[in-house]
C-alpha cells in the first residue's frame, strides 16, 4: 500500500512540476513578445466606407498586417510597402487589425461599413 501511494505522489509531483515548467516558459515568451508603440502611428479613415484604409507611421518601411476577425480567426495578411490598404474582400464588422513594423507593434480595432 505504501509504495502504491509512493508513486501516486511521485507521478502527482512530476506532473505539476511539469506544468509550472510550461507556464514560466510561456511567461518568459510571452514577455520578449511586447509592443513597442508606433511612433505617429494612423490609421485612417475608421469606420471605412470606400474599402481602402491608409496606415501611416514615421517612417515608410514595409508594414506586416494581420486582420483577425471578431472569433480570433485570421481573414487577411499581407506586407505593405506604402500607405494603402485594400479590404475590399471584407465584409462589414469589427476586425482587429495587428501592425508590425521591424520592432515596433501595433494593435487596434477595425471598423469596415
Amino acid at each position: 500500500m505504501a509504495k502504491k501511494y509512493f508513486y501516486i505522489t511521485s507521478l502527482l509531483l512530476l506532473f505539476s512540476s511539469g506544468i509550472y515548467a510550461q507556464e514560466n516558459k510561456d511567461t518568459a515568451v510571452n514577455s520578449k513578445i511586447q509592443e513597442q508603440p508606433f511612433e505617429n502611428l494612423n490609421i485612417y479613415p475608421n469606420p471605412v466606407v470606400n474599402d481602402r484604409v491608409y496606415i501611416t507611421s514615421k517612417t515608410t518601411a514595409p508594414k506586416d498586417i494581420e486582420i483577425f476577425d471578431v472569433l480570433g480567426k485570421r481573414v487577411m495578411q499581407i506586407t505593405i510597402s506604402s500607405k494603402e490598404l485594400n479590404v475590399s474582400s471584407l465584409t462589414p464588422g469589427v476586425y482587429i487589425i495587428k501592425i508590425k513594423e521591424g520592432e515596433q507593434r501595433a494593435t487596434r480595432k477595425l471598423i469596415i461599413k
